[in-house]
């Protein structure tokens, strides 16, 4: 295969594919040749097995000989550990999952084996996704492959960095906050947020319940809209998942070429003195371009966006001091040596199992949701979200879709924001407003500043992923930031 082949995205590769220009073991091999390259510098992967890969690329192959291909036939798709699947552990990265095998697929991961895909090992992530440098991984730090001593991102950072870094084409994150879109924007790849209950969380460990979903990570525009379709869709066994989501054509929504009388928000409240002036030029570039695709940019105000970032670190870390009550050493996951009665073998699984960012939020969401301060911090929480999601529909009178940064930052140095988990907080200040909103949201390359990616990240009202769509592919249609690929990962592991 040429040069460029591990770069392929998905459509290059499923165009060669049902052309029989090649063949589902052929590219599952390469990227498992990849991936023995080059994790070892990224510590993307966290679970493998080669025979199980290989294994159903040959049954996608012995499908494609006797039936017409399904969507996703034979491609490759790592899945972030937070994904149940029954061909191997799922850990959340943490060490209170050690030795726990789901008895079950999650739904998501039912839907892409029904589509063909071949699912291709388990990905780094922050310990239950708590986290925005997948540093807190029970499993060691994830590298950006654009500079190893840099964070990607997170909790989705494996997923990101593996495909940034062509070990995969295309992998699942979820995003309770920011968790596909800023990754995606820090490795340079695309990564889209569905509206919350258009992908089914059952089988997703859960983090916030209110605020998690589901979404590809991705090397372009249409692969994104590719795996999404195959995601999407009600589930029975998910009270949260929407059963009359409005249906839609998602791979006509990235025939988009211009932007012709589409209305861009542009909030104020996201161009802020404090971000990094190399992001803010490259958005500012970004939108210059949409204006001669033939947008008309509107200036928009979300007044409430100051109060997103302390009303999501109210409500999230609640839903996740209830989630995680169930790890207590008895049914599953760790249990600790020698307990002495009850008590000291829930206090101590807990302790040993759980690590300290885990905790510090496990700690804040007990106060806020405890006696005499339930309605000062949690139901207040609840009240500002309300306005924050009333400051979205306002604007959406206005204008078709928003278009902001997606983080203020790009990548930081491993262990720069580690010791101040503040400061950490506030990289994810442009991306969790959605998540409160329930609302769509895409990154996409827009620039790249000192040898790092920035991503411009689009929002869209609720259930309109093909307005998100449509615009995205336009911009990608006339930039090439899509197209740049990590130097250091661009050569070796299988290419010729």
């Amino acid at each position: 295969m040429e040069h460029r082949m591990p770069f392929s995205s998905l459509s290059e590769i499923k165009a060669r594919l049902d052309a029989g220009e090649t063949t589902a073991v052929e590219i599952a091999q390469l990227y498992l040749d990849r991936i023995a390259t080059h994790n070892e510098a990224l510590n993307a992967f966290v679970h493998l097995d080669a025979d199980h890969v290989l294994a159903q690329a040959q049954a996608s192959d012995a499908y494609r000989a006797k039936h017409a291909p399904r969507p996703l036939e034979g491609l490759p798709i790592a899945v972030k550990d937070i994904f149940c699947t029954q061909d191997g552990p799922t850990r959340c990265c943490s060490n209170i999952l050690d030795g726990f095998n789901a008895p079950y697929d999650a739904h998501v991961i039912t839907r892409l084996k029904e589509a063909g895909a071949v699912l291709v090992g388990k990905t780094n992530m922050d310990e239950f996704a708590m986290g925005s440098s997948t540093e807190t991984s029970a499993f060691g730090v994830c590298r950006n492959p654009w500079d190893v001593s840099r964070i990607p991102g997170g909790s989705s950072g494996g997923s990101a960095s593996a495909v940034a870094a062509a070990l995969t084409p295309a992998a699942l994150g979820t995003d309770t906050g920011g968790s596909i879109r800023q990754p995606a924007a820090l490795c340079g790849i695309t990564g889209l947020k569905p509206t919350y209950g258009r992908v089914s969380r059952r089988g997703i460990i859960a983090f916030a319940s209110s605020l998690d979903q589901a979404g590809p990570m991705t090397r372009s525009v249409r692969d994104a809209a590719m795996v999404t379709a195959a995601m999407s869709g009600h589930d029975s066994g998910d009270a949260t998942s929407v059963s009359d989501a409005p249906e839609l054509d998602w791979l006509a929504a990235c025939d988009k070429t211009d932007m012709k009388g589409l209305r861009i928000g542009k909030p104020k409240e996201y161009f802020v003195d404090g971000m990094d002036a190399g992001v803010r030029a490259s958005v500012e570039a970004a939108l210059k371009q949409c204006e001669a695709l033939g947008a008309e940019i509107v200036d928009i105000s979300l007044p409430h966006t100051e109060y997103a970032v302390a009303t999501y670190y109210v409500i999230a870390p609640s839903e996740a001091s209830a989630n995680l009550s169930r790890y207590d050493g008895v049914r599953f996951g760790r249990r600790c040596d020698e307990p002495e009665d009850l008590l000291d073998m829930y206090t101590r699984s807990r302790d040993e199992g759980f690590g300290s960012e885990v905790k510090r939020r496990i700690l804040t969401g007990a106060f806020a949701l405890s006696s005499g301060y339930y309605d000062a911090y949690y139901l207040k929480a609840q009240q500002v979200r309300t306005l924050i999601q009333q400051d979205f529909l306002q604007a959406f009178e206005q204008v078709d879709v928003i278009a902001t940064p997606t983080s203020p930052v790009t990548a930081f140095a491993v262990g720069e924001k580690t010791d101040d988990p503040l400061t950490m907080y506030l990289a994810d200040i442009f991306t969790l407003a959605l998540n409160l909103a329930g609302l769509p949201g895409l990154s996409q390359p827009c620039g790249m500043v000192d040898g790092l990616p920035v991503g411009l990240q689009w929002i869209a009202p609720a259930w309109r992923e093909d307005v998100l769509l449509g615009a995205a592919s336009a911009y990608e249609s006339a930039t090439e930031w899509s197209s740049q690929t990590p130097q250091a990962f661009a050569a070796n592991g299988g290419e010729s």
